[in-house]
């Protein structure tokens, strides 16, 4: 297929949802709550899945809703999922502060939350070893480079902020970050955190990379990894497109006038936290961009 003109269309088709999205906000309460929900169970379970944890999309839930320990599965599974979304409750945090640049600092600490109590010593620190990424060709920096290519690369990001689609520069900060493996560990799951850091500063809700997608989104990062960036970008816009379908199922337009039907789930939802509360005002906020 012609990658740059389907890659046009699709975000064509992202831009008439995220005008769609803008018209459901703010979100009610209870949509928040449910929004809440959602993306803490959905989120955590296939960014963890992919990475090889092995609890599965119920045992995550129960794990998360009601503090359960899953019988016969290990701490360090368990310890992912709730390190997870201290993370996305990280990024919500940060996501909607006045200054949108990509700082070190935050990209140390969403891979600390994310390392808590399973490499302690090494989380929220660049490696101090080399890494080698199981059915990857490809050989990663060594330690000593991390530092200065990671500056490197959040300046080379920060340039970018208003000259690419919000989408594709989400895209490129996951590929850019994967690409150097700062991390000895986390990398994957940092990543997307990032991703997604990206789009909720644009105005998106965030993206879900699903575990049963894992061959084609590996496939096309590794292909990324060798200058072939357009496929990558066609997954990520892909996984931006159908989560924000997905999110549209949830809410109800605002706009009285908005010629648009949307189709609300009916499962009620947990009780709802700091997180949820700030969500409803926070996920429409967007302006336009050059592409």
């Amino acid at each position: 297929m012609d990658i740059d003109f389907e890659l046009k269309n699709l975000l064509s088709e992202i831009d008439i949802l995220k005008e769609k999205w803008d018209l459901c906000m703010p979100l009610s309460e209870d949509e928040g709550r449910m929004l809440k929900e959602d993306l803490e169970i959905t989120q955590t379970y296939n960014s963890n899945a992919i990475e090889g944890n092995t609890l599965s999309l119920a045992e995550t839930k129960a794990i998360l809703l009601h503090g359960v320990t899953i019988e016969g599965k290990p701490l360090k599974d368990h310890l992912e999922a709730i390190n997870h979304v201290f993370a996305m409750r990280f990024i919500d945090k940060i996501a909607f502060n006045t200054d949108k640049t990509l700082k070190e600092s935050e990209i140390l600490e969403i891979h600390r939350l994310i390392l808590t109590d399973i490499r302690p010593e090494e989380a929220g620190s660049y490696r101090k070893a080399n890494v080698r990424v199981g059915g990857s060709w490809r050989k990663f920096p060594k330690p000593e480079e991390v530092k200065k290519l990671m500056d490197d690369f959040i300046d080379e990001m920060n340039s970018k902020i208003g000259k690419l689609h919000p989408v594709i520069l989400s895209a490129k900060i996951h590929q850019g970050l994967v690409f150097i493996h700062p991390f000895i560990d986390g990398n994957g799951r940092t990543a997307r955190l990032l991703m997604n850091l990206t789009l909720l500063r644009n105005g998106y809700p965030p993206a879900c990379i699903y575990y049963n997608e894992r061959k084609d989104y590996y496939a096309a990062l590794e292909s990324a990894n060798f200058g072939d960036t357009k496929g990558f970008e066609y997954v990520i816009a892909s996984a931006v497109k159908n989560s924000m379908e997905d999110y549209l199922s949830f809410v109800k337009v605002k706009n009285k006038n908005a010629e648009l039907k949307q189709s609300v789930k009916s499962e009620n939802t947990p009780e709802p936290d700091a997180f949820s509360k700030d969500l409803q005002n926070r996920l429409g906020k967007g302006k336009g961009w050059d592409r």
